[in-house]
């Protein structure tokens, strides 16, 4: 048998080794046992229209925060965080693919030995050679990794759209809010204007001996008990306005905006079914690729226990002689195969195993409450906008009456003494009071359609 013939044999007994080890395969396939409640939204859903699928230009009417939304898209630090780290999570799954090959590496070296307990003069030698090593994935190991990976990147790219759903959510949220500070503030210096003429008016009654000099003193400590509003609402809107800039990926400074009952409230409000919540909101389909990701985590640590079979091959040329060392006799070829099976590794490949299931155990649990939290602001939603649409009649009905009232006992107070000015005080701020909560409605209605379409998954599309 020639040396040659001898080496093929060697290789096929490897390759036949390796085709029967790859079929014992002791990974796992991925099995989704993860189920979603038909009522996790507190009651059953049977229609399967949701505005989660809806582009957010659909849900946003406003001109101006649609500028802002795509400003923030464009430019929001978060979201350019997130999108340089799914290019990461891409590289991590492109090389686990090229792992499946075989690697290669070039050398040529020249130089000269003298052996030892040798009275010879030094030996030149000359090499160039190329070294290719190949790990057989007899395990799955390999296999489980890609998968990991994979599926890693999945969860970076369903990541980056979250983070999309929620800047969308929040620049919306804080454009309403501002509208409501510019409001309240419309509000506060409009009853400025009237709580002056009201001074005056008492000072004027006072000189005609209609009411007391107490009447006048409580007309202007009214008057500055709103005037000291002032400062803290112009503040909460310098707030809001650095709050958007910093959304925006800008410096802090103006935002151009609406007024607040200019807005209109998307109004059909269709949630679809829970189940759609894996498809439509980033983070719930996030959480489940995370658990896959861990997952085939086990299934890497598995195989730690198991032997690992490399396959080196070395080709090149060696020789003594420049001269000869082109010649057929200076061409030197091996190929070995070999396994490494674990004996004692201080418990090392245990303690893999055990940290990769408890992360599993850990993910698991996170996507039920990360599911049960979406359901949560789903529910929450949808009762925030029904409330704040029954009260807004009853409302309207309270400002319509305490207008009344601001009138009456002002004319009261300058024909009949059976009225004082703690009447028209009273009357007076309790207006003020009900017009702010028309504010603080209108916002909790905006709001609640914001938040409905963010819990759904709205908003990356």
């Amino acid at each position: 048998m020639t040396h040659w013939s001898i080496k093929y044999k060697c290789i096929l007994q490897i390759i036949i080794i390796s085709v029967i080890l790859y079929s014992c395969d002791v990974t796992k396939p991925y099995v989704n046992k993860q189920t979603v409640p038909d009522n996790l939204y507190g009651n059953t859903v049977k229609d399967t229209t949701t505005i989660a699928t809806l582009s957010w230009k659909e849900i946003f009417k406003d001109p101006l925060l649609q500028k802002l939304i795509g400003e923030g898209i464009e430019n929001n630090l978060d979201l350019k965080t997130a999108v340089a780290n799914l290019k990461a999570a891409e590289a991590n799954f492109i090389q686990s693919k090229q792992a499946f090959l075989p690697s290669l590496s070039g050398n040529a070296s020249a130089g000269a030995y003298h052996p030892a307990n040798s009275q010879s003069t030094n030996t030149q030698v000359y090499q160039l050679y190329a070294l290719s090593s190949w790990q057989a994935d007899i395990w799955g190991k390999l296999r489980s990794t890609k998968r990991s990976m994979y599926a890693s990147y999945l969860a970076s790219e369903a990541y980056t759209k979250a983070v999309q759903t929620q800047l969308v959510a929040n620049i919306a949220i804080t454009y309403y809010q501002l509208l409501a500070y510019d409001e309240q503030l419309n509000i506060v210096q409009q009853s400025l204007e009237v709580y002056s003429k009201d001074t005056e008016t008492m000072k004027v009654l006072k000189n005609s001996d209609v009411v007391t000099g107490a009447a006048v003193v409580q007309s202007a400590a009214n008057y500055y008990a709103v005037k000291s509003t002032v400062p803290d609402i112009k503040n909460n809107i310098r707030q809001a306005e650095n709050t958007m800039s910093l959304l925006l990926g800008r410096t802090p400074g103006p935002i151009e905006r609406d007024s607040l009952f200019n807005e209109q409230a998307y109004s059909e409000l269709s949630t679809g079914l829970p189940a759609q919540l894996l498809a439509n909101r980033p983070d719930v389909k996030q959480a489940e690729l995370q658990l896959r990701s861990y997952f085939e985590q086990v299934n890497i640590a598995q195989t730690a226990f198991y032997p690992s079979l490399t396959i080196t091959g070395q080709a090149g040329l060696y020789a003594t002689q420049l001269k000869t060392f082109f010649s057929a006799g200076a061409f030197l070829a091996n190929i070995v195969g070999g396994l490494t099976q674990p004996i004692f590794n201080n418990g090392l490949n245990r303690q893999k195993l055990k940290i990769a299931q408890a992360n599993y155990e850990a993910a698991e649990y996170n996507y039920n409450k990360i599911l049960l939290t979406a359901g949560q602001e789903v529910s929450n939603a949808l009762y925030q906008y029904q409330m704040v649409d029954e009260k807004t009649s009853s409302r309207q009905e309270q400002i319509a009456n305490l207008e009344k009232a601001v009138h009456f006992t002002k004319e009261l107070l300058k024909y009949t003494s059976a009225t004082n000015y703690t009447d028209v005080l009273t009357s007076e701020q309790s207006l003020l009071s009900a017009r702010q909560s028309a504010v603080t409605d209108k916002l909790q209605q905006l709001q609640a359609v914001v938040n409905l379409y963010a819990a759904l998954g709205g908003g990356w599309k």
